[in-house]
């Protein structure tokens, strides 16, 4: 085992731990978070895909840890959903028993994005405070936590965005709001995946040229995940549901693409161009994913960067798969969760694939000492 530099103790701490066994504290840590993350996106999926986002209609921080303990208590919360526009338009025969069942949804989903809160910010606070912080690891995790602060807020005024005129949240918040909790996930995966990295014997030197490729793959990505969201926010997988054709042909005609003035909106309020942009950029993946398998294999010869970016191309082709049978079977919640889900999976191994690429350490050469 190639020897790892020891991590240095702050003033009056205990004595420093090994620096292979506090990075290793730290990177389970990170996948932890990750996972946290990632489930927070699958539950937030069935709050949407079950109507259920605006079931709670207050932003209560603290007071709405806690769900309605008693029969007044719900009936209070049942009142006030009656109130907004989707109770009369969506749901106007809803029971109490129907209530509880979409506020479970929310509430859940607002509690996992506090423990997240909590889950992050305590550790941080050990580790700092230990002296088990990789150098140069305390200002990127403070990013993401503020990231997932922003969340919050963002979260509530996707919220608000459907209480008054609307009977669904605004598509382009739900898409910020997805954007954000994907950005968070990818961080916190390309932190695990180096400090895991770095706690191994030995690293491969990537070829030269491979980074900007897998760099921009991700990107890629995270523009398909926000064009599903806008398609999810609109319903326009519901609307448009034949594959390959859409509306009739593969390429719809301009003058529907572009039907609404002035003619940005399109890209956000017209279901035809969104879902559209949506197909057109899952057939854009697929091919740079393929494009960057023979790219790597060809740079860097069948070795771990290879394995890596045909293992990718595969995830990409499944994924597609899912969300065209998500699209026929007009989205039921189970696909739709998968697609979901499978989507931050294809995330997760871009930025795996991207975070190995982008390392320019010597094979078997650590992080050095705790800042």
């Amino acid at each position: 085992m190639v020897g790892l530099v020891h991590g240095a103790a702050a003033p009056g701490a205990a004595l420093p731990i090994d620096s292979h066994v506090q990075y290793r504290a730290v990177a389970i840590w990170l996948w932890s978070l990750a996972a946290l993350v990632f489930l927070m996106v699958i539950v937030g999926g069935a709050t949407r895909l079950t109507e259920s986002g605006l079931s709670i209609t207050e932003w209560k921080p603290l007071s709405g840890v806690l769900p309605p303990l008693s029969e007044a208590a719900w009936l209070a919360e049942f009142e006030n959903y009656k109130k907004i526009p989707q109770y009369a338009q969506v749901f106007p025969d809803m029971d109490l028993s129907g209530f509880k069942f979409i506020f479970f949804w929310e509430w859940s989903h607002r509690l996992l994005g506090r423990l997240i809160g909590v889950a992050t910010a305590l550790p941080l606070a050990f580790f700092w405070a230990r002296g088990m912080l990789p150098k140069g690891f305390k200002a990127k995790l403070l990013g993401v936590l503020a990231l997932g602060a922003l969340q919050g807020f963002v979260g509530w005024w996707m919220v608000k965005s459907g209480l008054v005129g609307r009977i669904e949240v605004a598509q382009e918040r739900l898409a910020i709001h997805l954007l954000l909790a994907s950005a968070t996930f990818a961080a916190l995966v390309w932190l695990a995946a180096s400090l895991t990295r770095s706690a191994r014997a030995g690293s491969e030197r990537p070829a030269p040229g491979l980074s900007w490729f897998a760099n921009g793959f991700i990107l890629l990505v995270l523009l398909q995940i926000g064009l599903g969201a806008l398609v999810a926010g609109l319903r326009a997988g519901r609307a448009f549901n034949s594959w390959p054709l859409i509306d009739g042909a593969f390429i719809p005609p301009r003058e529907k693409l572009l039907l609404l003035e002035p003619i940005w909106r399109n890209f956000v309020d017209n279901m035809l161009l969104v879902q559209f942009q949506h197909r057109m950029v899952a057939y854009a993946l697929l091919a740079v994913a393929l494009l960057q398998a023979l790219y790597v294999w060809r740079r860097a010869g069948s070795g771990p960067d290879a394995r890596r970016a045909l293992i990718l191309f595969g995830l990409v082709g499944a994924q597609m798969a899912i969300g065209v049978a998500t699209l026929v079977l007009a989205v039921p919640l189970a696909a739709g969760l998968l697609h979901q889900a499978f989507a931050m999976i294809v995330l997760g191994a871009a930025v795996i694939h991207a975070e190995a690429l982008c390392r320019r350490r010597k094979p078997g050469e650590a992080y050095a000492s705790a800042d």
